[in-house]
């Protein structure tokens, strides 16, 4: 073989293993789900979630059959030893509780407060039902704090978090903590430090317990993200000016996807979720 294309040959597979390493850097940067904190954008998006078909009906549990039964029965939804519990929430045709959020931005506002989160373990229910939370920050991971705790607010009651990531059929526990007494805490951050992109986006917690306990949230990758109120409507702010693919999602029913155009000021999007 010529010298000449001895020459040739590595410069060509240097140029393949120098491609190949910034596939897999590239990768992996999409694989962890990175965002850069920066600055906030001047647009927002605005608008409305409904529902269409025939939502769940609620599930009635029968709490004289489980534990603590003359504390949970105390329920101000309880009625005759039973409660409806509500995992569909459509009132005049608009859905509450379901999560709006950009799909993927690179950088934008800072996180802040957003995606921690705190549930309350109170009268043999969890009153917070909907939330979003995120992979602890570093300063989270160091300080093994702040990104999500379980709080004991019931006298003389046992309650046992237990905290999945779902994705599909598969379920993954994160977590499974004893609160033997009021006031008791589970701070979980540390424990949550595990969720991955590919581990599934719905987070799941109950009570061992109590099963009859239930809360869901959406593991968002960035602050871009809103919970419908009562009346189906959110608001995402602070966006860059940019395209975007934006979700509502309800782990319920389903999701939605479109693209919306952000620039100064408001945009609005609204959002159909069928039944299924």
């Amino acid at each position: 073989m010529k010298e000449e294309e001895k020459i040739m040959r590595k410069i060509v597979l240097s140029v393949m293993v120098a491609a190949f390493s910034l596939a897999l850097a590239s990768n992996s940067f999409a694989k962890k789900g990175k965002y850069k904190e920066g600055s906030a954008g001047s647009g927002s998006i605005t608008g409305t979630v409904s529902f269409k078909g025939t939502p769940m009906a609620p599930i009635i549990e029968d709490l004289t059959k489980g534990k603590n039964v003359e504390f949970c029965t105390t329920h101000p939804d309880a009625k005759d030893g039973k409660r409806a519990r509500v995992k569909v929430a459509v009132s005049g045709g608009k859905l509450k509780d379901a999560v709006v959020f950009i799909e993927e931005i690179k950088e934008g506002k800072p996180w802040g407060e957003l995606g921690t989160f705190s549930f309350d373990f109170e009268k043999c229910d969890i009153k917070q039902k909907m939330a979003a939370i995120r992979k602890p920050s570093k300063a989270q991971k160091k300080a093994k704090a702040g990104a999500l705790k379980i709080v004991n607010q019931d006298p003389e009651i046992l309650h046992n978090p237990h905290g999945y990531q779902i994705k599909g059929a598969k379920r993954s526990t994160l977590f499974n903590k004893p609160l033997p007494s009021q006031g008791d805490v589970a701070d979980v951050t540390k424990n949550i430090s595990r969720m991955k992109p590919k581990g599934g986006s719905h987070f799941f917690l109950q009570c061992d317990q109590h099963n009859f306990m239930e809360a869901d949230a959406r593991i968002v990758w960035n602050p871009y993200y809103s919970i419908s109120g009562a009346d189906g409507s959110f608001k995402i702010d602070g966006i860059p000016a940019g395209k975007y693919k934006v979700t509502a999602w309800q782990p319920y029913v389903g999701e939605s996807t479109q693209e919306v155009t952000v620039g100064d000021g408001a945009v609005k999007a609204d959002f159909t979720l069928t039944a299924k």
